[in-house]
Parts: C-alpha cells; structure tokens; sequence
C-alpha cells in the first residue's frame, strides 16, 4: 500500500489524462492520493476531481501563501465557508513563501497562523509549505503546539529535519531527494522512516528520470526506490512504513 501525500492532481496538465494517470497510480499500489488546495479559484475544480475519483482522491482546504495579497481576507472567508459545507482531510497546502516576492510579508504570516488555528480548532493537521522562511514558519508553528502536519517537498537540511520533528510534524520526501547534491538524501539517510511521508507534488518536481518533464502521482516509485537504496532497506518497508505515518496523521 502507498499513500501519496501531495499530488495536485486537478492541475490542468492531467485535463486529458487524467483517468489514465490515476489508473497508473492505482497499479502501483496507491491506494490513497491527497489533494492539497491553493486557493479559492482552485478549489472548485480540486472537489470536482476529489468527486469524481472518491475511491483514490483526498482533498485538503487551505490558501497557499503565494495566494496571499491584499484580497486575502476575502480568500478566508471563502476558506470558512467551504470548511463548513465539504469534508476535508487537513489544513493544507498553508505556509509562507518569501523566495519570489516580500510585499504580503505581513499577510502571509497573519493568514498563514489563522489556518493554523483553524486547524487547532477543528483538530486538523496541516500541510506546510515552506521556502526561505524557516525561522518565521517555526515561530509561528510554535504558538499552536497542539498541531501536527507535514511540512510538504522537505528540502532543508538535518539541523531543520529535527526542528520540524522535534515539533511532532513528518518530513514529505519527494522527487527532489532523486536529485543530484540535493542535500535530501543525506537527511534522509539520518532520519528514521518513522519521521517520513512521501509525496510527488505533480505535475512539478518529477523525480529522476524523469526530471524536467510533468510529474505524475505514480512516479512515487522512484522516490520510494531511492529511499530504500539510501536506508538500506526493501521498498515493501518503506511502503509500509510512510504509508502508516499518513494514515495516522490525516485520518485516513
């Protein structure tokens, strides 16, 4: 059995394959593949697919933090609505991302730590995306310590691994730990499986060999093959292994 915990699979790039990569999926052994949100312009097309694949598809609700401007206020009350109408597994994908651009600084912590409430409130965990913005992200986590959650494509090094573990969240390996001096490998040669989830995060980010080209949820694969090589282990225990950490952390 694999869960997949991050598959944006309502992306535009699967409108015309979208039955057969799920079919791909399914014949690799994913039973469960998680969908996680951008924003409100997303979501609806997001349910549609989650609708239409109920066997496989798992959303998330959440308003990624390049989402944030300053309509943000209005994105949460749309985020409040629909937490109130449709079923949703985790808080997710939420975080601060300051790689591309500062202006909604301010907003992306303030929108970033509401979700976190909200996902205190309801006893949800989250998906946390994170980048160059390690120091704000962990000081923001540390004011709701009743949450647990993934922090999603863990790219950082071993002294951030064991802050996020430290904190009760698991570290969503994915295609990046394929990548040549990624530094990935080297976590998660330190780290036990028991601190792991896996992901694809497609159609972005498709772990070798495929890197370059649209990701898909069934190349987790590849990603679960690497692990195996770099611990040493069978793919059978890191299938079992990540795939029970999923299960507990969102509720499957």
């Amino acid at each position: 059995m694999i869960i997949n915990t991050h598959s944006h699979l309502y992306s535009s790039e699967f409108d015309t394959c979208r039955f057969d990569v799920i079919n791909r999926a399914k014949r690799i052994g994913i039973q469960k593949i998680l969908l996680p949100d951008i924003d409100s312009l997303h979501r609806y097309k997001m349910m549609e697919v989650s609708n239409e694949f109920a066997d496989i598809c798992v959303p998330m609700i959440g308003i990624h933090p390049t989402s944030i401007n300053s309509n943000y206020k209005s994105e949460i009350e749309l985020l409040e609505k629909d937490l109130r109408t449709y079923d949703f597994c985790a808080i997710g994908e939420i975080g601060i991302d300051l790689y591309w651009d500062t202006t909604y600084t301010n907003q992306q912590i303030e929108a970033f730590e509401y979700q976190l409430f909200m996902a205190q409130k309801l006893h949800k965990p989250v998906a946390i995306h994170v980048r160059n913005s390690w120091q704000q992200v962990l000081h923001s986590i540390h004011k709701f310590p009743d949450v647990i959650g993934v922090f999603h494509c863990f790219s950082g090094n071993i002294q951030q691994a064991y802050s996020v573990i430290d904190n009760g969240f698991k570290l969503g390996i994915g295609g990046v730990v394929t990548y040549k001096n990624s530094g990935v490998d080297t976590v998660v040669e330190a780290i036990d499986l028991q601190h792991m989830v896996v992901e694809t995060d497609d159609p972005w980010l498709a772990p070798v060999p495929y890197r370059g080209k649209v990701n898909e949820p069934s190349y987790i694969s590849y990603i679960i093959q690497k692990i195996a090589v770099i611990k040493n282990c069978k793919i059978e225990l890191v299938e079992e292994i990540t795939s029970s950490n999923a299960l507990q952390i969102f509720s499957l």
